[in-house]
């Protein structure tokens, strides 16, 4: 049976998730994060020694990086759903969209949730950060326009993916700034799959 390591108020919701979309059993496996310094705590280093969330076990395999294991799970326990078929023009844009939500989409995000922290001292950062939020969430916003899911009407991999992207977006930026980022967001959440997921791993 597959682990996942799961820590609260992580990306490893989307693994979660996933698993619920294909159907696989998994057990999960808590960790809490610290309430004062907000890290995950230190056991987490015993299943690898990054110490972050997610990373998932499937016999003796070790897989960590939220991209990889997503791509990993729908390569070995996929059976042909959740991706288009490889060597497709459709698997290339599912391919830089799954490397797109780590690579450049959350880095203004995140820069924006540690750069809160400085109070006046992040001022000069700012206008930057908020430059960057525009120009990755217009660009996510537009590629949403006329889709149910990034690759057309079928959910992939790659929505699971983005998905936390798209719901911190929510958060910092309200449901009327990227109406179709907003109406994707409704759309994951509303998937049997996902409220499963939600159920058994918290929020």
């Amino acid at each position: 049976m597959i682990e996942v390591h799961h820590l609260n108020e992580s990306r490893s919701r989307r693994i979660t998730w996933l698993l619920e979309e294909l159907g696989l059993d998994y057990k999960l496996v808590r960790y809490q994060r610290n309430p004062q310094t907000r890290l995950a705590p230190p056991e987490l280093m015993a299943i690898h020694p990054l110490g972050k969330a997610p990373v998932i076990r499937d016999g003796e395999k070790v897989v960590f990086e939220s991209g990889a294991i997503v791509d990993y799970l729908i390569r070995r326990h996929g059976n042909g759903r959740l991706a288009p078929a490889y060597g497709t023009d459709a698997y290339d844009r599912y391919e830089q969209f799954l490397h797109y939500a780590e690579g450049s989409a959350m880095l203004p995000l995140m820069l924006k949730v540690y750069t809160a922290r400085l109070g006046d001292g992040a001022a000069p950062l700012q206008p930057r950060i908020e430059s960057e939020l525009q120009n990755h969430l217009g660009f996510l916003n537009q590629e949403l326009a006329g889709r149910e899911y990034i690759m057309g009407d079928e959910l992939t991999g790659v929505d699971i993916q983005l998905s936390f992207v798209a719901q911190t977006c929510l958060k910092f930026c309200g449901r009327d700034a990227f109406p179709n980022i907003t109406a994707f967001v409704d759309r994951i959440e509303a998937r049997p799959a996902y409220k499963r997921a939600m159920e058994k791993g918290g929020a």
